[in-house]
C-alpha cells in the first residue's frame, strides 16, 4: 500500500435532530468536531412511514395506473 493517501479517521460528534448526542469516527471535519444533522432516522418520513408525496412528470404515474387498472391491483 502507499504511505499518505488515507484521510485522517478522527473521533466526532454527531448531534441528532432531537438533541441527542453520541460519538463516532469518520473523515469529516477535525478531531472533536460537532456534526448537526438536519434530517435523521427519527424524523426523517422515509424511516418513520410518514406522508410521502407521489410526483408525476410528464403523466408517467398517471400513464401506468390507466394501463394496470383492470387487474386490481
Amino acid at each position: 500500500m502507499r504511505a499518505n493517501i488515507h484521510p485522517d479517521y478522527h473521533t466526532i460528534t454527531v448531534v441528532m435532530t432531537n438533541g441527542t448526542e453520541y460519538q463516532t469516527r469518520s473523515t469529516w471535519g477535525k478531531e472533536g468536531d460537532k456534526l448537526n444533522l438536519d434530517i435523521d432516522p427519527s424524523s426523517h418520513p422515509a424511516w418513520t412511514g410518514g406522508n410521502q408525496q407521489l410526483m408525476d412528470r410528464g403523466g408517467r404515474v398517471s400513464r401506468f395506473k390507466k394501463r394496470y387498472e383492470g387487474l386490481g391491483i
